[in-house]
């Protein structure tokens, strides 16, 4: 199923709803693209500023262990715990400490005795003088090697401390060795340059997906407003709950998306609401919908019948379609037992209006031959004639009374019974015969369907016989689990080859056959409706004999009359 939507109709509402000043106004596209932004934004960012934090710690660190490692170095160069022991220490420790110093890259390499008096310093002019930071307790004292941050006589620095020790393991000295705080910062900061640089792609990445994907949300929804897909909404609602039809729409796996109110009242269900209907399997609610064959086939069904409780519905069953794909069914189904009944008191009438026509047109006949009988002076011929006619009727009226107990099936049998006197066709119902089990509404119009045609083409084909006396033979009883009918003629019988297809709609044996084909097909649907059967055999009298079989259902619901 498409929707197709007509843009000037939107432009239209869209000016009804819009109802903020021009600069107020921010459409759809525009606040999609803006929290996108300032969602990725605020993420992006987020995770910078914590990146940055961390490569700058790493880089902070990663100077101090590197300061240490100098100062380890240098501590365990034999030359240099040896030449504290010289009278000018300063002269082999500075040489070394200064080729450390600039192979490393270092600030500072300064090595000191316990006095902390300098033996190495970048600058050749402060050898000798105190070691400034008060920082080398815990070398001196405790002997610990340690990473320290403080103001030296070059500036704030990282340093790396440990002790000198001599041959004997006494501490006879300490090694600073140092990186300024500045060079470490401008170190981190061209580290971090790169990665603000990757942070900016991924931002402006981030702003162009955002495009993209508002754009696209936008085209998906037939670039509509929020303001516009409410209004369409409860637009939407007011029309499925006003219409008079039922409609149910499910999805592809046979839940329920969508019911309207006048559906609802339809079925037989404790929910007290639409929401608890919403996302149920359908089957649940209505156990014998033909809306999931539609899902089987994913093709239309259209007008076809369907029974909910006591009430009768036409129903038309569509699939939905999604971009190619079956994305569920909807169906809609108005009440039809109404019409139905009116129809069915109509075709009555026609029933009752043909038998009346037939009794008049033989009570005339019989009219006409007692004037004649009385004429002639005939008066105890003519006696006997009108007890004769007065007799068979009486019999017959006291015979449906007796023995059928629904009045409708009486009166289909009387006006049958008329129809075939008139076109002289003998009738007879088997004097056993009894339909005393009480028909619920159901039964009772199928019933009346399948007698009407079947005698009718009993009748008729009973015209049709060669021998000189048409007759059609009627018996039904109740006795059992089942109502069995047989209706039997004289007539030329149906031919073998044609019995499989009588049944279908437009299919007839008669010749020139026009709008025929429709009585059987209605006993068959009628036969069905009450889950019988029906036999075609060939009679004792080489015409055709219809068994119809219908389960009694004694206290029971027929199947497909409750939801």
């Amino acid at each position: 199923m498409k929707w197709l939507f007509n843009e000037k109709s939107v432009s239209a509402s869209r000016k009804k709803i819009y109802k903020k000043p021009p600069f107020l106004r921010i459409s759809l596209l525009s606040k999609m693209i803006l929290l996108m932004s300032a969602l990725v934004s605020l993420m992006v960012l987020a995770l910078g500023i914590y990146f940055t934090q961390q490569s700058s710690q790493q880089v902070w660190e990663h100077t101090g262990e590197q300061a240490l490692s100098v100062a380890l170095s240098v501590a365990s160069i034999p030359a240099v715990s040896e030449a504290f022991d010289d009278a000018e220490p300063a002269l082999t420790i500075q040489p070394i400490a200064e080729n450390v110093r600039e192979e490393t890259g270092a600030e500072f390499v300064v090595v000191g005795n316990t006095e902390e008096i300098r033996y190495s310093h970048p600058l050749p002019d402060r050898i000798g003088n105190q070691m400034v930071g008060e920082d080398n307790e815990r070398a001196l004292e405790d002997g610990e090697s340690y990473v320290s941050e403080a103001v030296g006589s070059l500036g704030p620095s990282i340093r790396g401390k440990t002790p000198v020790f001599d041959e004997s393991g006494n501490i006879i000295g300490v090694v600073s060795v140092g990186f300024l705080q500045e060079d470490v910062k401008l170190s981190a900061g061209d580290y971090l340059a790169d990665t603000w640089g990757i942070i900016a792609t991924v931002l402006g990445l981030g702003f162009a997906g955002a495009f993209i994907i508002s754009l696209h949300v936008k085209r998906s929804i037939h670039g509509l407003e929020p303001e516009e897909i409410g209004k369409l909404f409860d637009e939407k609602e007011a029309i499925l709950q006003s219409i008079h039809e039922g409609m149910i729409a499910i999805d592809e796996a046979g839940r329920i998306t969508m019911i309207n109110q006048t559906a609802r009242a339809y079925l037989s269900t404790d929910a007290k609401d639409n929401e608890q209907l919403i996302g149920r399997e359908l089957i649940e609610v209505l156990p014998q919908t033909g809306l999931i064959n539609v899902l089987e086939t994913g093709g239309p069904d259209f007008n076809n019948e369907l029974w909910i409780g006591d009430e009768l519905f036409v129903v038309n069953r569509v699939p939905i379609y999604s971009k190619g794909e079956l994305a569920g069914a909807v169906s809609t189904f108005r009440n039809r037992t109404e019409i139905r009944e009116l129809s069915k008191e109509l075709s009555h009438v026609k029933e009752y209006a043909e038998g009346l026509r037939a009794q008049t047109h033989e009570f005339s006949n019989k009219l006409y031959t007692i004037s004649g009988l009385l004429q002639l002076n005939r008066l105890p011929e003519a006696v006997e004639f009108i007890d004769q006619e007065t007799r068979v009727q009486q019999d017959w009226m006291r015979f449906l009374v007796a023995n059928v107990s629904d009045t409708m099936v009486s009166g289909v049998l009387l006006g049958k019974m008329n129809r075939a006197r008139e076109i002289g066709v003998d009738m007879t119902i088997e004097e056993s015969s009894q339909l005393n089990e009480p028909l619920n509404k159901r039964q009772r119009e199928n019933i009346v369907t399948i007698l009407g045609n079947i005698i009718e083409n009993a009748v008729e084909a009973a015209t049709l016989t060669k021998e000189d006396s048409p007759h059609v033979s009627i018996s039904f009883t109740d006795i059992g689990t089942d109502l069995i009918f047989e209706v039997e003629d004289n007539g030329p019988g149906i031919d073998e080859a044609k019995i499989d297809h009588i049944f279908q709609k437009g299919f007839s044996t008669k010749t020139l056959a026009k709008h025929r084909g429709v009585g059987l097909a209605l006993v068959s649907a009628a036969v069905a409706d009450l889950n019988g059967t029906i036999f075609v055999e060939k009679s004792d009298q080489d015409g055709t004999c219809f068994v119809i079989a219908l389960p009694k259902y004694s206290g029971m619901e027929i199947k497909g009359e409750s939801g």
